[in-house]
């Protein structure tokens, strides 16, 4: 029997970090291991680049957008389209389900990735606070499964909306296949001469706002011997935040070490494959994808000793407190001489 599967597909078509590769990457395995099934993607709109031309092009995927206006057909316009392909399961890829799908009786599954607003309100206004925990609070009631992407998580919305433990399943996360595959050495060699980087380097990944801690970093590289201030490569957008690093690091002296770059996706696995440590002291994270993308290219990686990243990491990683510089500075000394 084929069944029918729905799923919002919006971070999927126009989200290139985690939530959009957690999308991506569930629904390619999904198409390998369970081919037979018929998947519908519903978005309000569709960014076409290598990432989602896959799911364009393969006759697996039935790609939904709107009719018309796009303005809350998620939460409210959607539920007929779905109610036209008469799913046999909806599944929220990001926190939410439409509002007027439990009426329907088609049963729902959410991902609840991070709880991040709830514990870091100023980074976000008034009203989009408000609509996410709204949006949030409705899916976890409302759904008849959710899927936590860490135990860490699974707590949070136990804390925060009163959710039985037994209507929540963890299940973590996995990566792009393209971080399992070691580079050739003149692939890595080309990206390295491409973005003009020295042999030896240190690898953050990531968006570049406070919660993130790349000033952290910083602090730290200023606390390390000159032979192990290693230059800092760092991928990630955030203008606002990248003014209070580089003003923090010309203060500290180490300004010329950060060097930011803008690389394809796909030039990514090379980078960490060439990196000596991968680095990120996160205060917080749902579950912490580039932690999977750097152990999976065998690179040395330092994280938080907090929320979900013990879990993202196993034993192999060093864990750290990411509010104490001296803390992340001993943990790189420690990965760059301790064979």
């Amino acid at each position: 029997m084929i069944h029918r599967i729905g799923f919002d597909a919006k971070r999927l078509f126009n989200n290139f970090t985690g939530l959009g590769n957690y999308s991506r990457t569930l629904l390619r395995n999904l198409s390998e291991y369970h081919p037979d099934e018929a998947y519908f993607l519903y978005t309000p709109k569709v960014k076409k680049t290598p990432q989602t031309q896959f799911f364009l092009d393969s006759p697996t995927f039935n790609v939904r957008t709107p009719g018309r206006s796009r303005l809350l057909w998620r939460s409210y316009g959607m539920t007929k389209d779905i109610m036209h392909d008469k799913l046999d399961l909806y599944h929220g890829l990001s926190h939410e389900i439409p509002m007027g799908l439990p009426a329907t009786g088609i049963p729902s599954v959410v991902t609840i990735h991070d709880l991040i607003f709830r514990y870091y309100p100023e980074q976000y206004k008034w009203f989009d606070r408000r609509m996410y925990d709204h949006k949030f609070r409705f899916a976890c009631e409302n759904s008849d499964r959710i899927i936590a992407i860490s135990e860490s998580t699974k707590q949070d919305i136990m804390s925060f909306y009163d959710i039985p433990e037994e209507k929540i399943e963890v299940i973590y996360q996995s990566c792009h296949e393209g971080f399992m595959v070691e580079k050739t050495p003149n692939a890595k060699e080309e990206v390295r001469q491409r973005y003009g980087l020295p042999e030896d380097f240190l690898l953050y990944v990531g968006s570049l706002v406070g919660r993130k801690n790349l000033l952290g970093i910083v602090e730290a590289l200023a606390l390390l011997p000159a032979d192990l201030q290693l230059p800092v490569v760092v991928v990630g957008q955030g203008a606002a935040y990248k003014k209070r690093v580089v003003a923090r690091a010309t203060a500290l002296g180490v300004l010329d070490k950060l060097l930011f770059i803008k690389p394809q996706f796909a030039e990514l696995p090379a980078l960490y494959q060439q990196a000596q440590v991968f680095l990120y002291p996160s205060f917080y994270e749902g579950f912490g994808i580039p932690i999977l993308e750097a152990l999976f290219s065998e690179t040395p990686v330092l994280t938080s000793n907090q929320s979900s990243l013990p879990e993202a990491a196993g034993p192999a990683a060093t864990l750290v407190d990411p509010s104490d510089a001296s803390a992340i500075a001993e943990g790189i000394r420690r990965l760059l001489t301790d064979t």
